[in-house]
């Protein structure tokens, strides 16, 4: 089997092609290296670098008689999108819409889009694949539109497809130097370098997090599996919620740091409770947790120790600078 996976030399897509390429499929994919690295990306890998975003690109790099292709591939910045909406909107509904024509025009048998929690928006918890979905925030939007597109295209075109939730996915390759995302890799980066990590709003808010491995199980039955068709499926636990306190505590105790975050106002439309419900990822794929979050912090610390500290990067302009623009940001305090 050949895949084809977008955002390749991410942390979701790189740890995905390893798995593939460990069962022996062929496995290609592309990546703009804005938010991947290319460090991630295996040499057995067939790789095409440019921006999904072009139609003509996405068409002649998936052309080469790919069965599934998995759309990884996303500026997944929930909080940014607020503050740099274009940018957010341009990747997630133009470049997914890319995709997916580059997909059908090429004959691709099936499509699988990774989505997100963000979906939901602020409603009850747990969420639930047949809720209705009230996003807070442009990102949110931009993949429920994503979705919606998808949904159409197949439908017209007869394309299986497949929607996978991951939500706040951690592990080894994951970017450890980026402001903007990914809060157990900021906070492991920080205490590394015996540095205050940095928490928005009270801390109190409360999440769910995913380990690398257990997402990938989930994806490769939506991706493999032939009797699993038009579904959309939360993936991660839904047994272990705790909060950004909680969490930094956690983690400087392993690394025995000593020293109070820093707090800051509020992001942005930031939801206080978000965790999903894995019933049906139970029931439809068999899913269950088999990495604690302990060991999934464990494996975040000791990949970032291998690979070395490193300095925040800020790739992305922030397109509205005013009093609702986190000051983290405008002044690079990270």
């Amino acid at each position: 089997m050949h895949i084809f996976i977008t955002g390749v030399a991410g942390f979701l897509g790189s740890n995905l092609a390893d798995f593939y390429l460990k069962k022996g499929f062929k496995v290609s994919g592309c990546d703009n290296l804005v938010g991947g690295d290319i460090d991630n990306v295996n040499s057995d890998v067939v790789l095409y670098q440019g921006n999904c975003e072009k139609l003509d690109f996405m068409t002649q790099a998936t052309k080469d008689n790919v069965d599934v292709i998995c759309h990884a591939a996303a500026y997944a910045h929930e909080g940014l999108s607020s503050i740099s909406p274009t940018l957010i909107c341009n990747n997630n509904v133009t470049g997914s819409t890319s995709v997916f024509t580059a997909s059908i025009r090429n004959k691709i048998k099936r499509i699988v889009y990774c989505s997100s929690m963000a979906r939901y928006g602020d409603i009850k918890i747990p969420y639930k694949e047949d809720d209705k979905l009230e996003p807070v925030d442009p990102y949110g939007v931009s993949k429920v539109a994503a979705e919606n597109i998808l949904k159409i295209l197949c439908k017209t075109h007869d394309v299986e497809y497949n929607i996978a939730v991951p939500h706040n996915i951690i592990g080894p390759k994951q970017k450890y130097d980026d402001p903007y995302r990914n809060v157990v890799s900021i906070m492991s980066n920080l205490m590394l370098q015996k540095r205050q990590p940095i928490i928005y709003g009270d801390g109190e808010q409360k999440r769910c997090f995913s380990d690398i491995d257990d997402c990938i199980y989930c994806l490769d039955k939506l991706i493999t599996d032939k009797d699993i068709v038009s579904q959309t499926v939360n993936i991660g636990p839904d047994e272990e919620t705790i909060s950004i306190n909680e969490l930094y505590r956690k983690i400087s105790n392993k690394l025995q740091f000593n020293q109070e975050p820093k707090y800051f106002s509020d992001r942005p439309n930031e939801v206080k409770y978000a965790t999903c419900s894995s019933d049906k990822a139970r029931k439809l794929l068999k899913y269950k947790t088999t990495v604690s979050l302990d060991e999934s912090i464990d494996k975040v610390i000791n990949y970032i120790k291998i690979k070395g500290v490193k300095k925040f990067k800020y790739n992305y302009m922030l397109e509205i600078q005013n009093d609702k623009t986190p000051i983290t940001w405008q002044e690079k305090l990270f």
